[in-house]
């Protein structure tokens, strides 16, 4: 239902010679399955806990300002065109001040104003809405959205990724964002016929903005993934093997690609990744057969044989070897 980033583009598998950068490549693995979206209308003193959850969140602070706090991180202020990813839905809180008591998301009034699409308010702005109260101060205006990625969160694409990915000052260093975000606006604003899927592609384009905006600027790790897709002989090999999980990646091949022997390629990718390219590919491709099996409904032994394995016994053991659990977990999980 929803436009992919890779919609009318060529393959990536027939694109790794061509001027596309690495960048592009890797986000074309990157889709969106669904999306919620609120326009949170609050007025201080507030603040509001986001539980963990599979999906990913992202937050643009529209009007007003606040903080965010994450595990393993201070406090951070977000100004007026700041905006936050959490790629894999870790667990925050967001505030008009860092020593304000959190309620839960879920204690917000929401208003639907279209499908999947809420107006979100504190009781505070609530009642000064409805002129119950005379406003002491002007009120904060957030956008957020809950992002469901194709990828699994555990996915070594994903995993990379920090737990938050701040672009401070989007706004201002990308001029496509303010246009993206007033489209937004309208969309919830006006209660449109379509707005749900014209802010699903919108959100679509708003992430990957946020991604590349991070990368550009906004990260200073010189490992993982960030530093493949800032070189482009490991990007290409990383966006390759994302592209094709289902081919025989072997090392010689993954070289071959990168054009370097295979000493200097496996040196140079555990260096960058942090593992071998044997161990990376397998993860990929585990990650993805849990996705046909689980999403799809595909049978155990075709995701096998589509992977190369001579067993679905085999393709079991390394299943499970890698992600923890049997891949009849995964159907399990589409069951419920």
């Amino acid at each position: 239902m929803l436009d992919h980033l890779s919609e009318g583009l060529p393959k990536v598998s027939s694109e790794l010679s061509s001027g596309v950068d690495t960048l592009t490549k890797v986000l074309l693995g990157l889709r969106l399955d669904g999306v919620e979206y609120g326009r949170c209308v609050l007025r201080a003193p507030w603040a509001v806990a986001f539980p963990a959850q599979r999906e990913a969140r992202f937050h643009f602070v529209a009007r007003g300002g606040g903080w965010l706090c994450a595990p393993g991180m201070d406090w951070v202020r977000l100004n007026p065109g700041d905006a936050v990813l959490l790629p894999r839905g870790s667990a925050h809180v967001m505030a008009s001040s860092p020593d304000v008591p959190a309620v839960a998301i879920d204690t917000l009034q929401r208003v639907p104003v279209a499908d999947n699409i809420y107006l979100m308010r504190s009781n505070e702005a609530d009642a000064a809405h409805a002129g119950a109260i005379e406003p002491a101060t002007p009120a904060d205006v957030m956008f957020c959205g809950v992002l469901r990625f194709n990828l699994d969160p555990l996915h070594p694409l994903m995993a990379m990724m920090p737990d938050v990915m701040r672009a401070g000052e989007l706004a201002q260093r990308d001029p496509t964002v303010p246009a993206l975000l007033e489209a937004m606006e309208r969309e919830v604003a006006l209660d449109r016929i379509g707005a749900c899927g014209v802010l699903a592609r919108l959100a679509d384009v708003l992430a990957a903005s946020i991604i590349r905006a991070w990368v550009e600027c906004g990260c200073s790790d010189a490992t993982g993934w960030i530093a493949a897709v800032r070189c482009p002989r490991i990007g290409k090999v990383i966006a390759a093997i994302h592209a094709e999980p289902e081919r025989d990646w072997t090392v010689p091949a993954l070289a071959q690609l990168m054009g370097a022997s295979r000493s200097s390629f496996a040196e140079a990718f555990t260096r960058t990744m942090g593992e071998s390219p044997a161990k990376y590919v397998a993860k990929v491709k585990m990650f993805q057969a849990r996705q046909w099996i689980a999403r799809e409904g595909m049978r155990i032994a075709v995701a096998a044989n589509r992977l190369g394995y001579d067993s679905e016994a085999s393709f079991s053991r390394a299943f499970k070897r890698i992600l923890g659990h049997p891949p009849s977990s995964a159907r399990l999980v589409r069951a419920r």
